[in-house]
């Protein structure tokens, strides 16, 4: 994954509200994430399972953000 679309998964992150961010059950944060990103770039089959992959392993820090965001 290049730096360009990890800027943009955390600029999408930084985007969402508070409330979905904490709120939403982790597969369907996950997918508004995706649809969102989708949105701003075309996605192959193959970027879409690396984006899954990588907002599963980072979902306890997005949701850590959205948080800190809140306080």
């Amino acid at each position: 994954m290049d730096t360009s679309t990890l800027r943009l998964i955390w600029d999408v992150v930084e985007e969402t509200q508070h409330a979905e961010l904490v709120a939403l059950p982790d597969t369907a944060l996950i997918k508004l994430l995706l649809q969102r990103i989708a949105r701003k770039v075309l996605l192959s089959g193959e970027e879409v399972c690396a984006l899954y992959n990588y907002l599963s392993s980072r979902l306890h820090l997005i949701r850590d953000i959205a948080d800190s965001r809140a306080a």
